[in-house]
């Protein structure tokens, strides 16, 4: 039987899972999308020559722009195939502005109340960030929609937080990859200000999840600094990297150093953080 949430003010919904509709109040939901909104998002490819497409796929950019806080872990490298690749992929990244810090402090302690003990790795702290632009790009004229994710599962271990900002989203825990709503173990509503985190067996490492939809009835848009696109949610999801995973940028072998040092360019047009790996190339 399908699970779905309870009212919008629910919190520990089942076993595993944790959801807070109003975790953010007005303040803190204006200063953290003040610290957001200084980010400059990129569109990444999924694939580059050091990893190059699979047979009968071709080369193509993710679904929607990101942006890496903690650590960044580039798609073309592997993020995408766990648990494959989880060597030379992941780089030291800019750290948590303030609020953002204060926040995963809090969230750490509260799953670690919550969440039994093994279910939470020995050093499990929230030490990456991905942020999620999910919108609208304009494409030959026309307004193409990027906000959704297909099924996945979030390979870093232990607990995985994410908080949502923005248009709410339509999001589901499924049993396997095919389009059957017999496979729906759970679903929900994210809405502006939550807080979702999840944990255990069952939701990290059996079930997929993903978003259905974002809702477009507030016209919501933030400064994403993008062109041509329109961001109407911001996910923000916050996991564990161990520490032994992630290199200095510059310690990448040579080849993937050069299938993304692009983006380092890029990024360190914006960032003073990257501006000063760039120059050590």
């Amino acid at each position: 039987m399908v699970k779905r949430s309870r009212k919008s003010n629910s919190k520990k919904i089942i076993p595993g899972i944790y959801y807070n509709a109003g975790f953010l109040n007005g303040p803190k939901r204006e200063r953290l999308v003040e610290e957001i909104e200084t980010f400059h998002p990129i569109w990444e490819e999924r694939y580059c020559e050091c990893n190059p497409p699979p047979e009968g796929d071709t080369h193509r950019s993710l679904k929607r722009p990101v942006y890496w806080l903690g650590n960044w872990q580039f798609a073309c490298l592997g993020y995408y195939h766990p648990p494959h690749d989880i060597q030379f992929r992941c780089v030291n990244a800019e750290s948590f502005p303030p609020l953002m810090r204060e926040l995963v402090n809090q969230i750490e302690q509260m799953t670690r109340k919550m969440a039994p003990r093994d279910g939470v790795p020995d050093k499990w702290h929230l030490n990456t960030c991905l942020v999620n632009y999910y919108g609208s790009k304009l494409i030959n004229g026309t307004d193409e929609d990027f906000a959704t994710v297909g099924d996945h599962k979030d390979a870093e271990p232990g607990p995985v937080a994410s908080i949502s900002l923005g248009e709410k989203a339509w999001f589901q825990f499924v049993r396997g990859k095919q389009n059957d709503p017999r496979n729906v173990v759970h679903e929900q509503w994210l809405n502006d200000s939550s807080l979702l985190i999840f944990w255990g067996n069952k939701f990290k490492n059996e079930l997929f999840h993903r978003v259905q939809r974002v809702e477009n009835k507030k016209k919501v848009q933030f400064e994403d600094h993008l062109d041509e696109y329109r961001t109407r949610r911001i996910n923000l999801t916050f996991r564990y990297v161990p520490v032994e995973d992630i290199l200095d940028y510059k310690s990448l072998p040579q080849e993937r150093i050069r299938d993304t040092k692009d983006y380092v360019k890029t990024l360190s047009s914006t960032s003073e953080y990257w501006k000063g790996v760039f120059s050590l190339l």
